[in-house]
């Protein structure tokens, strides 16, 4: 079985303990606590990874770490996992478990890569014009490119708006060479 399919099930099963201790948002803070630490520290997503490190060491690694930053539902789901063997899918099942809580609260992320840093007004206006066209809620992330040379590349799910002017030129110069091949 995949490490995806090993991790959603588990972020299935915690999203559902979570509802049922009345805990989900508490647990969400906790998993987005765990993903920006293990993305800062790759050591300890390492030693999670590692087989030859005991449980009991990650355990209480995880603890010191985690322990009086995140809830007790959140530390007990790592014991478990931890104890199962399945320290080296708990930042997938992290990372899975903000995708099904996103799911669940009509939360969709959508990513515009610019050329130059969009102002905050800007920000706001694409944000606002996202929101408007899809409906519910919207997590903007934004990146600089600066190949792009100017426009924007929205990507929304699996849809993606391309006005950048390093694109348009490609298509032109596609355009061209079919015209001299004629």
């Amino acid at each position: 079985m995949s490490e995806i399919t090993v991790a959603l099930r588990y972020a299935k099963a915690l999203i559902d303990l979570a509802q049922e201790q009345k805990a989900l948002e508490a647990v969400k803070n906790d998993m987005d606590l765990f993903l920006h630490t293990l993305k800062a520290n790759p050591e300890l997503k390492a030693v999670l990874s590692n087989p030859i490190i005991s449980h009991t060491k990650k355990v209480h690694i995880l603890a010191d770490v985690f322990g009086t930053r995140v809830s007790k539902v959140s530390i007990a789901f790592f014991n478990i996992m931890v104890n199962k063997g399945r320290g080296e899918v708990l930042y997938t099942t992290a990372h899975e478990f903000i995708g099904l809580y996103d799911v669940k609260n009509h939360i969709t992320n959508a990513k515009v890569v610019t050329a130059a840093p969009l102002s905050a007004e800007n920000k706001k206006k694409m944000l606002d014009d996202v929101q408007q066209a899809i409906g519910g809620t919207v997590k903007l992330a934004d990146k600089v490119d600066p190949s792009l040379i100017g426009g924007f590349v929205l990507t929304i799910g699996d849809r993606q708006v391309d006005t950048s002017i390093a694109s348009s030129l490609k298509r032109m110069k596609k355009e061209f060479a079919q015209i001299a091949i004629k």
